[in-house]
């Protein structure tokens, strides 16, 4: 069971993580229109999972093993086909748990519908819809011996077979893409007696397949869905006569047209039309073709109409203001007083857009410094830096065109703001600009002062609703005057600085957390107490593995809190039996990186943009931030606590990947982020502010 150096797979702890999100879906104490969208959450991971991962596998079996991958025992064939065994047993879970919730909805009077279960007047209802809305844009496409077309990634289309039902011989094949944004995948249909309908748009599709085919003089139509998915990965070329924004459009052009690296097919279809469709494909059933359900891009239900009761819904959750920044307050004037965490989703988002539009009108600010990864598609954030370039601030955004799946957003933004007079960093050469920062130069009466924000998460207005992220204010100079060093190594990036305070990689931060996981293992030693909590989404590389496992032999008590992708192998006796480690998932996404180290009782607390993987600790620029503000250490202090009393959404990282909940023991419920919520609400008295 256990690797040579007691190391869990990557891959196969990626399927466990999102095993957990099945959970919620399979829960039924989860309510039932969010059970619904943990569907789709699944359904959406599993997509990007086979885009990246998979397709790196895929790879790696052509070319050879990668160490950074953690194979262990397995060679990457294996590996492969233990993670084609993983998906299949969970497309299995999840048809068993569509199979429950369609009875759930059914109970509560909501019936999802196909083409065979329409009365009259819902047929009368669904053709207009068709002619109306559907019609104009599919595009049918008659499969013969002309060359075979093109397949979107993750695009779901309905492969057709076309017979006359007295001679079944005489058959032709068609193709029909699904459409995507134009229309949605589900329709309401009108409420009878009480009782709500909901048809998808595949069915109405089948519906009328008569009056796409009319012209032909077939009477039966057979329609199954296929998806593929292709391999996400971007060959940038080495033409120096390209500009770096010239060759990532080429790449993201290219990228469309991937490697297939999955096909999934609806199981019902006939053999004859499959074997037609992967021989014209080039792909081999099993390892590249992989039979599903009626349904694909179930991701789709991560929209699924909002028609159910008030019960049918998470309790609402409304982010508060600070109670140190009411309505009407200046921020800078504020942080001049102290610092400022605010904790993402429990409290709004708007106030990193009222610094940043402060700091775009104050006469006295010369200068706003911004990192984008990614952000959201009306980007506020990114309005108050256009608003600032026009108000005549220098504006320097360094944006990260290689953040996987938004590089066309961010050639968007950074050509906009370009066009503007931003001075706009593209990244640096070798390496991802990952760190989370807002910088703001103001002058003041004893010259300039820095102003800063330190994150955990992207300047997205969007997930800072669903993720749970930190994101620090201040004008400490410490920190501040630091976070302005870092963007004069981004203007000139042969400058590099020794960074006092803030926790700098590539160039630092493994050094710096080895340090303070030594100086745990020393006061172990000397029999002192010695124990550390550390919070992140992915905990896979190598070198830190091996140094927690040394001190935790050395008796240093660790608590981990890992969301996702989790490397070690804990409880093991006479090896890792002082470490602990849980994985939450809930309503939110558990985002944020806490570091925590007793210290001798000089406790340490950091925040970080990174998470120790080797890309984040080798190839990326990340920040990590000191907590020097007591009361702001306690409340982040308080959150671990009450993450790791957690006995309803914590799930044990045990080596056998059983995905266990943790009890704790306890009589009393404890769930984390309503727990959380309602310590932040009591702590600072705020005034809520509604979504």
């Amino acid at each position: 069971m256990y690797s040579n150096e007691k190391f869990t797979n990557r891959e196969i702890s990626w399927l466990s993580f999102n095993e957990r999100v099945l959970q919620e879906a399979e829960d039924p104490e989860t309510p039932l229109f969010e059970r619904i969208r943990f569907i789709g959450i699944f359904s959406n991971n599993l997509d990007e999972f086979f885009r990246v991962r998979v397709a790196t596998v895929r790879r790696m079996v052509d070319l050879g093993e990668d160490e950074e991958n953690l194979l262990g025992e397995m060679t990457p064939t294996e590996l492969h086909n233990k993670i084609q065994e993983i998906v299949k047993a969970q497309q299995q879970k999840v048809d068993v748990i569509m199979t429950d919730i369609i009875r759930e909805l059914e109970e509560n009077s909501i019936f999802l519908i196909n083409e065979n279960q329409l009365s009259e007047s819902q047929g009368v209802f669904v053709k207009k819809y068709f002619y109306d809305k559907v019609l104009p844009n599919l595009v049918p496409i008659m499969l013969g011996k002309n060359k075979f077309p093109y397949l979107r990634d993750r695009s779901v289309y309905l492969a057709i077979k076309l017979y006359q039902k007295d001679d079944p011989q005489d058959n032709a094949y068609s193709l029909i893409r699904i459409p995507g944004r134009s229309v949605p995948r589900f329709l309401v249909l009108p409420e009878e007696d009480g009782k709500q309908f909901v048809m998808m748009l595949d069915d109405i599709i089948r519906f009328c397949m008569a009056d796409i085919f009319f012209y032909f003089d077939y009477d039966s139509y057979d329609a199954f869905t296929i998806k593929i998915t292709r391999d996400a990965e971007l060959d940038l070329d080495d033409d120096i006569s390209k500009s770096f924004i010239e060759k990532m459009s080429q790449s993201l052009k290219n990228r469309k047209k991937g490697k297939p690296v999955r096909l999934i097919y609806d199981r019902k279809m006939p053999d004859d039309l499959l074997q037609f469709l992967l021989k014209k494909m080039k792909l081999a059933k099993g390892s590249d073709a992989v039979p599903g359900g009626r349904y694909h891009n179930q991701k789709d239900f991560m929209n699924f109409p909002e028609i159910g009761k008030k019960s049918h819904y998470y309790t609402n959750l409304p982010p508060s203001r600070h109670k140190d920044l009411p309505p009407f307050t200046s921020v800078l004037k504020v942080l001049r007083q102290k610092d400022v965490m605010l904790h993402f989703p429990y409290q709004t988002f708007n106030h990193v857009i009222d610094f940043l539009r402060e700091a775009a009108i104050d006469p006295q600010v010369k200068e706003i410094g911004l990192t984008i990864y990614r952000v959201a598609s009306d980007s506020k954030v990114v309005n108050a830096l256009l608003n600032a370039v026009r108000n005549g601030k220098k504006v320097t955004v360094v944006v990260e065109l290689q953040a996987r799946f938004d590089e066309e957003a961010n050639i968007y933004w950074s050509n906009k703001l370009q066009e503007e007079g931003a001075n706009v960093i593209n990244g640096v050469p070798g390496m991802k600009v990952h760190s989370k920062l807002a910088w703001v130069a103001r002058k003041e009466e004893d010259g300039i002062r820095n102003y800063a924000y330190i994150g955990t998460g992207n300047f997205h207005e969007g997930t800072a609703r669903v993720y749970t992220d930190k994101g620090l204010l201040t004008a400490d100079p410490q920190l501040a005057d630091e976070v302005e060093m870092v963007f004069r190594f981004f203007k000139q990036n042969y400058l590099h600085f020794n960074y006092e305070h803030l926790v700098v990689s590539p160039f630092s931060m493994r050094k710096h957390f080895v340090k303070n996981i030594d100086r745990e293992i020393k006061l172990a030693q000397q029999g002192k107490p010695a124990w550390m909590i550390l919070k992140m989404n992915s905990l896979i590389d190598p070198g830190m593995m091996r140094k927690l496992y040394e001190a935790a032999q050395a008796g240093v008590k660790i608590q981990l809190i890992v969301r996702g992708i989790f490397g070690m192998q804990i409880g093991l006796n006479g090896y890792s039996e002082n470490i602990s480690a849980i994985s939450i998932v809930d309503k939110y996404l558990e985002h944020s990186r806490l570091f925590l180290f007793g210290a001798g009782g000089e406790e340490k607390m950091y925040i970080s943009s990174a998470d120790w993987m080797p890309r984040n600790l080798n190839r990326r620029i990340e920040v990590a931030c000191p907590i020097y503000d007591e009361s702001i250490k306690e409340e982040l202090k308080e959150q671990l606590y009450i993450q790791l009393r957690d006995n309803s959404k914590a799930r044990i990282l045990d080596p056998l990947l059983s995905n266990d909940y943790a009890d704790g023991n306890s009589d009393r419920k404890y769930r984390a982020q309503e727990d959380f919520y309602n310590y932040i609400n009591s702590v600072q008295n705020p005034v809520t502010e509604e979504k």
